[in-house]
């Protein structure tokens, strides 16, 4: 089952053309820069925003412009969630729910209480919107979303809008609704770290152009995406085990590959447990030897695949591989001229225990 699109929005001087066929299943992030057409996209696929071309979900045809058809977003049946979450002011918690559960056209509705319960909006039904903080705000939109019984769930940057505690908050709600519910979801996003733990894929956007569309993992490491990712976050996505904890040092062991690597301590997580590490390759360092006397403590066995040297800057990007993950260090150009590194050399990749973002598979 997939939604395929073969699309153009124009706003003023802004087109915007998608041609992608996208699986419904799992989380499909939608990555890139402020005016890349992020929202455009998502606002156009629930017929908030004219377009032009076709789109289909499943075997229903959205939009076909050269038949005249197009149909109205209330049939759609998509779950949006807004950066702001527009809850109605003058209903309570539950009168917003309830108006959602109203408005639905399934014959298998959502069931109100497993709502609830996976959100945790219990204690807060009968609270005033606006008596709610962002976060909660945001909760109360995913569920009013859940229970218009959507086939597709629309998140428009949800975490835009709240500052980081809030967001460290949200982001196990969102987590726990894709394991739950099952629904595909397309969420848009500016953030690596939201992406790293929520998309199964990302489809990448720039000034109104597919830039790469993938799983995660191998879009992330691509060089030729750094200038949407950026410099400063560019990196590596690894899945790795947890092997134990050292609760005197405060430090948790996981292995990915043959490497075995040590972050501070993470208590919730249990032995055995597999999760998604994201390593940013301005962490990263190269050495051809193992060194001895240095406060990094992660040393991972490496074969180089690939240097790409900057001609506009001082640096140079390696991709490596250590098993059957990959890595990647950012280095100046001159450290790796002087390493003479090249493809298919063994070396050493020195990784700082701070760099680490996780997400549990």
């Amino acid at each position: 089952m997939t939604l395929q699109m073969d699309m153009v929005v124009t706003a003023g001087d802004f087109r915007l053309r998608v041609v992608e066929s996208v699986p419904l299943a799992g989380c499909t992030a939608v990555f890139g820069p402020s005016g890349a057409g992020k929202s455009t996209l998502l606002r156009s696929l629930a017929g908030f925003q004219s377009a032009t071309g076709r789109i289909q979900f499943e075997e229903t045809v959205w939009l076909d412009s050269s038949r005249g058809v197009d149909m109205p977003a209330h049939t759609r049946r998509l779950g949006y969630v807004f950066q702001q979450g527009q809850l109605f002011p003058h209903l309570d918690v539950a009168g917003n729910l309830h108006f959602a559960q109203r408005r639905s056209k399934s014959t298998n509705p959502m069931q109100w209480d497993r709502v609830v319960a996976a959100l945790e909006l219990g204690p807060m039904l009968f609270r005033t919107v606006q008596s709610l903080s962002g976060g909660e705000r945001q909760r109360v939109a995913l569920a009013r979303a859940l229970l218009s019984s959507p086939r597709l769930l629309l998140l428009d940057e949800p975490l835009s809008a709240l500052d980081n505690q809030r967001k460290v908050e949200i982001l196990p709600f969102l987590e726990r609704v894709k394991s739950e519910f099952k629904l595909p979801m397309l969420y848009v996003s500016h953030s690596l770290d939201e992406v790293t733990r929520l998309a199964d894929r990302v489809l990448v956007l720039a000034a109104g152009e597919v830039k790469a569309f993938g799983e995660t993992v191998s879009v992330l490491e691509r060089l030729d995406v750094q200038s949407v990712t950026g410099r400063f976050e560019a990196g590596a996505i690894v899945t790795a085990t947890v092997v134990g904890h050292d609760d005197a040092r405060m430090l948790t062991s996981l292995r990915f590959g043959d490497a075995l690597i040590t972050m501070p301590l993470l208590p919730h997580l249990s032995s055995g447990q597999v999760v998604r590490l994201r390593i940013r390759s301005r962490d990263v360092a190269i050495a051809l030897q193992r060194p001895e006397g240095i406060s990094i403590r992660n040393m991972v066995a490496a074969r180089i695949l690939d240097v790409v040297a900057d001609p506009t800057s001082p640096f140079a990007e390696v991709l490596l591989e250590t098993g059957s993950e990959h890595l990647r260090a950012r280095i100046t150009r001159a450290a790796a001229e002087d390493l003479a590194l090249t493809p298919g050399l063994g070396v050493h990749a020195l990784i700082k225990s701070v760099a680490f973002d996780h997400r549990v598979l």
